[in-house]
C-alpha cells in the first residue's frame, strides 16, 4: 500500500493539485559504515574512506583505493564501486542520494 499525498501549488492566480505517491517506508538515509560495508564485500583489501560531506547522512565521497583497479579506466572503477552499492543508489527512491567517489589503484 503507498501514500498518496495531495499538495497544493499556487505559482499564480490559479491554484492546482499535484497527485505524488510516495513510498510505503519512510526515507532512511544511509549510514557511512553500511557504505563502507557494501564496498567492502567487493573490494575486501580496499583502503576506504567515507566522508559525509554535509552532515545530514545524505551527501557522501567515497575514496577507494584497491589493486584490482590496476589496468581499469576511471569510468570502469566507478561502476565497479556503482555495482558493489546493489542499487543503493538507484532511482530517485534510493536510499543514498549523492556519492562522490575518487577511486584508484594503489
Amino acid at each position: 500500500m503507498s501514500l498518496r499525498v495531495l499538495l497544493l501549488a499556487r505559482p499564480g492566480p490559479a491554484a492546482y493539485i499535484l497527485d505524488q505517491d510516495l513510498p510505503e517506508t519512510p526515507f532512511m538515509p544511509m549510514q557511512a559504515q553500511e557504505i563502507e560495508d557494501l564496498i567492502r564485500e567487493s573490494f575486501p583489501d580496499a583502503k576506504i574512506t567515507i566522508t559525509d560531506l554535509a552532515g545530514d547522512g545524505n551527501h557522501y565521497s567515497a575514496e577507494v583505493i584497491d589493486a584490482s583497479f590496476e589496468g581499469m579506466n576511471r569510468v570502469q572503477q566507478h561502476r565497479a564501486v556503482t555495482k558493489a552499492l546493489k542499487g543503493k543508489m538507484d532511482g530517485s527512491h534510493g536510499e543514498l542520494h549523492a556519492l562522490a567517489l575518487t577511486t584508484k589503484a594503489p
